[in-house]
């Protein structure tokens, strides 16, 4: 909420979070906006391994194989090479898992007192912001009502059809897609299942 003169409250711990499959243009100007209301920054990978997935109502995608083609420690590295190359201070971000499904165990991850940042573009945004409301975590929405511009469908689609990706990821994580051979694994993964991007 902003104050009279119109200058945002900073919090001493904040926090974003996503599955960063990959980590894109947009969730990178999601991190820079709450890092500049957060003295203290976590960067929640959720899905951090297949155990925790659960098909959620409000976004029914997000649970398969396709959705989810990089490990949880692929995803640190993007963001954590990704925060080098811009040169943000890596001593103000921990990046940890963060088991978006299971609210019972959001406190053995995230700090009492931790503001949760979000941006909403979805059913699952708004699903997301009423369950993290009713564990009793302060919840600030950031740039309501905008569109969003970039997702990981589209990069993964775009991965997937051999159509120009890297414009929508930072240049670190183009890097390490490349080398770890990103784009044929997720091509692999479906041409052994069932699910197929549109």
């Amino acid at each position: 909420m902003g104050t009279a003169e119109g200058v945002m409250a900073r919090f001493r711990w904040g926090m974003i979070h996503g599955r960063f499959q990959p980590f894109h243009q947009g969730h990178l100007t999601y991190l820079r906006e709450a890092l500049s209301r957060s003295d203290l920054l976590l960067v929640g990978i959720t899905n951090p391994d297949p155990s925790t997935i659960v098909v959620e109502e409000a976004d029914p995608q997000r649970h398969r194989p396709e959705a989810n083609p990089f490990t949880f420690h692929e995803r640190l590295r993007m963001v954590k090479e990704t925060l080098m190359d811009e040169r943000i201070d890596l001593r103000r971000v921990d990046i940890i898992p963060f088991p978006v499904h299971h609210r019972d165990l959001w406190a053995y991850y995230v700090p009492s007192g931790t503001v949760q940042f979000i941006r909403v573009f979805s059913a699952w945004g708004r699903e997301k912001v009423q369950r993290l409301q009713e564990t009793g975590l302060t919840v600030e929405v950031l740039d309501p009502g905008a569109e969003k511009e970039i997702s990981g469908d589209e990069v993964r689609r775009r991965m997937i059809h051999g159509l120009d990706w890297e414009e929508l990821v930072p240049p670190a994580v183009a890097r390490m897609i490349h080398a770890i051979h990103g784009v044929e694994r997720l091509r692999q993964i479906i041409a052994q299942g069932e699910h197929v991007l549109p």
